[in-house]
């Protein structure tokens, strides 16, 4: 990267890396896996086609993520995080926590790597209790499976082999469901979510994310 802050602290040398705009939110959308380019353009709509660009170079360059082409039949190019991007996620998890208290201005729709992200820092272990669930969740056309088990969550991409439940909306919709306080079952008779197989497993997975409270600065 061209600017730097020529500081020798080591908080300085990993902004000198990832703290231009766009980097970490690049990051965050390959937490969960590789993506074609396309793919970050539609989690990222406010990045435009030539800073995106700009960004992944920079980060390659870093050593933070890489290129791959995929094999037949997909022929596709893909970037995906190396071991040192992957060593960001607890930066990434702490800041959104921490970020999730401050009063929200945005109206802007959340991607579904960001609500997956946004799940995994709100995760209360004291209301999951004794929940034992895996659900698929099909967000948007993406699939992630998420787990709850013995006071722990977990969210990878891809579909489960025998989820307990799966539920199928938009990232907005399952947005209202675990933040919003909308309730399944109003979300169904409306036609905006479908619900298969557990329904007790897939009701208690929306109740272990309680929305973070809001902070307000202090006064001057």
């Amino acid at each position: 990267m061209a600017r730097t802050y020529d500081d020798p602290c080591g908080v300085a040398r990993a902004l000198d890396l990832v703290g231009d705009r766009w980097a970490l939110l690049v990051v965050r959308e390959l937490l969960l896996g590789p993506k074609r380019f396309s793919e970050l353009r539609r989690g990222l709509p406010g990045a435009g086609q030539s800073m995106l660009t700009q960004r992944l170079a920079e980060l390659e360059r870093a050593g933070v993520l890489r290129r791959r082409q995929l094999g037949p039949p997909a022929s596709a190019q893909v970037y995906e995080l190396t071991d040192r991007g992957l060593g960001l996620e607890p930066v990434l998890l702490a800041l959104g926590r921490w970020g999730s208290r401050t009063p929200m201005t945005s109206t802007a729709a959340l991607s579904v790597d960001a609500l997956a992200l946004a799940m995994r820092t709100t995760f209360d272990a004291t209301a999951a209790g004794t929940l034992a669930a895996r659900c698929e969740l099909r967000l948007d056309g993406d699939i992630l499976l998420a787990e709850v088990g013995e006071g722990r969550f977990t969210l990878t991409r891809g579909p489960a082999q025998v989820p307990d439940a799966v539920i199928e909306t938009s990232a907005t919709v399952f947005r209202r469901l675990i933040f919003g306080g909308s309730t399944l079952a109003a979300a169904e008779d409306a036609g905006l979510v479908t619900v298969r197989g557990n329904r007790e497993a897939a009701d208690r997975l929306l109740t272990v994310f309680p929305r973070p409270r809001a902070e307000a600065a202090p006064a001057p």
